[in-house]
Formats: C-alpha cells, structure tokens, sequence
C-alpha cells in the first residue's frame, strides 16, 4: 500500500581478532585521518564530507555516494567512550532525503596478549524497507576488514 511505513528490528554481532593491541585498535577509532581512511574511504566511495568529535556527546558526520550514485549521510553521536575497552555510539543512515535506520552500537575490546578480540553489537530500526538487516551485517563486516587492513599497513 503507498504510503505504509514498517520498522524492522535487528541484532547483530560481529567478532574479529586483530595482531594488534587494544591500544591500537582503539586508537584507530579515535584519530581521525585513520578513521577515515578505513571507515569512509575505499574502492568507488566519494567522501563529501567526514567529521569527528570523539568524546562522550561529540558528533561524528559523514556524507558519501558510492560509484557518483545518490547522497548517503552518517549521524553519529558517542554515547560511552572507555579508552582502550568500549565506544557507544547511536548513529542514522540517510540515503538522498529518506532516513533508512537508527541504530545502536556497542565495540568491546577484549586483550588476548599481544592481540585483540573485538564484539561489534548493533541494534537497528530499518524503515519502510529500504535498508536490509542483513546487508547492515555485511557492510560492518566489510568495515570490520578496512579495520584489519589498516592495522596491517599502520604495523608494517
């Protein structure tokens, strides 16, 4: 029917071990060149704009298009920052005018000697069908390896 609005709930969690410390791994959420580049840079991503405050009630933004295609924007404000164990952050998805998921989402980092466990726990609303719980899981999936890859470099 036009116009019917439905709102699909999802939890997801995602665990990754990384050969880097906690220190590491958290330090490449918080310093913003970092972020960036495995975050909101890739292969046929177009970064408009990319902004972040990462402090507990700071804002993280980011517009970006995917291969010239249609606006898609990132509202982030952190909840709960513990250096080297937690960030919380709540955060919006809108592609062109359309907001297509809020969410909540938890990164726990657990030391396992020189390495470390990560949990990514993200709690979604997914409006009207236009975003797929599924496809969320695998785009914070494929983040979870820009992570990786960035660890890697930054090591090397």
């Amino acid at each position: 029917m036009i116009g019917e609005s439905s709102v699909v709930h999802a939890t997801f969690s995602l665990e990754r071990v990384y050969d880097a410390s906690p220190s590491r791994v958290f330090t490449a959420f918080e310093d913003l060149p970092t972020k960036r580049r495995w975050m909101v840079e890739g292969e046929g991503w177009e970064v408009d704009e990319y902004t972040m405050d990462f402090r507990v009630g700071g804002l993280e933004s980011g517009r970006f298009r995917y291969r010239g295609g249609p606006d898609i924007r990132n509202d982030t404000v952190y909840q709960d920052i513990v250096r080297d164990r937690r960030v919380v952050f709540a955060y919006t998805m809108t592609v062109g005018e359309k907001r297509i998921s809020a969410s909540l989402a938890t990164v726990e980092l657990i030391p396992l000697d020189q390495r470390t466990r990560l949990t990514y726990t993200e709690q979604g609303a997914f409006f009207d069908g236009a975003e797929n719980p599924r496809a969320r899981e695998e785009g914070c999936r494929e983040l979870l390896e820009s992570l990786a890859q960035e660890l890697e470099r930054r090591q090397a």
